[in-house]
């Protein structure tokens, strides 16, 4: 973010009247992790998002997850689902299936990445019979379907790859491929993201270039995950969780400013898109997203 100053302007500015957002949630492992998930898609649905995405593992159980889980907001919600696939661990033809399965089901909205490694790997290595990369899973969809594809783009650059400029290759590749909008890895500096998007542009992708938005449930963990991805967390940032690691009520306050004006400053440079990755945390989201002004209409 550009300095503390210009962010407390930015939240007294009018709320803005063009906002659009998306939500991420994961598919539960418990019962009660299925309750938890259930309520932040209810909690969240008046908002109409313009799609929600459910993630997707490596391992069968965990897409068997996701499978029940986009057929349970097709059934039970209005919104519209958006299910991420990758090149993890499966051939071309258990991929292609599971697109045509979603295709028949009336899902028109695909994620599609390459995915991290499986559990007790430390390197990617695509299955012999595997789609590569996300650029060739983008292009295989596309011969299956007019899929709107979502991709993956990372500001601060993919832990994995050579060079800034080589990753910006790769975007373009997923874009070129047939991908309509790219959705970047979360970042917590405004000026990292908005130098990206003037690189990208500069490099001849056109497709809207969505900011990943994480809300900070657990300092900590953040912080540890943002290592292992390669995003840089601010002194600023640390300084403001620091002793709230045992406070949640706190650190959620906490959380809900630092996101709001984090969204605020980029609404500023006239970014109107916001993904957020809930979590399946549904308050924390609903909050942030009252104080960008997308808010449930109620009848009078």
């Amino acid at each position: 973010m550009r300095n503390q100053s210009h962010l407390h302007l930015v939240v007294a500015t009018p709320l803005p009247q063009d906002v659009r957002v998306s939500f991420e949630f994961f598919p539960p492992k418990t019962e009660q992790a299925n309750k938890t998930l259930w309520g932040s898609i209810q909690r969240l649905a008046p908002l109409k998002p313009a799609y929600v995405s459910v993630t997707y593992g490596a391992g069968g159980s965990t897409r068997e997850r996701t499978h029940e889980t986009i057929k349970r907001i097709f059934a039970e919600t209005t919104l519209e689902p958006a299910a991420h696939l990758t090149c993890v661990g499966a051939a071309r033809d258990e991929i292609d299936d599971v697109a045509r399965s979603y295709w028949e089901a009336g899902v028109r909205h695909i994620v599609a990445l390459r995915g991290d490694p499986p559990e007790g790997q430390d390197y990617y290595h695509p299955h012999p019979d595997g789609y590569a990369y996300a650029s060739d899973l983008v292009a295989g969809l596309k011969k299956i379907a007019p899929f709107e594809i979502s991709v993956a783009a990372y500001p601060e650059t993919h832990p994995e790859a050579t060079g800034a400029e080589a990753d910006l290759d790769n975007l373009k590749r997923k874009i070129d491929a047939g991908a309509s909008e790219a959705i970047t890895q979360f970042f917590f500096d405004t000026d990292v993201y908005l130098k990206f998007l003037e690189r990208a542009r500069a490099a001849g992708i056109t497709v809207p270039i969505i900011p990943g938005i994480l809300p900070v449930t657990n300092f900590t963990r953040v912080a540890e995950f943002s290592d292992k991805c390669g995003t840089k967390v601010p002194h600023w940032m640390a300084d403001l969780f620091d002793g709230l690691d045992d406070d949640p009520q706190t650190r959620k306050l906490v959380a809900a400013g630092v996101a709001a004006e984090q969204c605020r400053a980029l609404h500023t440079e006239g970014i109107t898109d916001f993904h957020f990755y809930t979590m399946n945390q549904a308050d924390l989201v609903y909050a942030i997203c009252h104080i960008l002004g997308v808010r449930e209409k109620r009848e009078a």
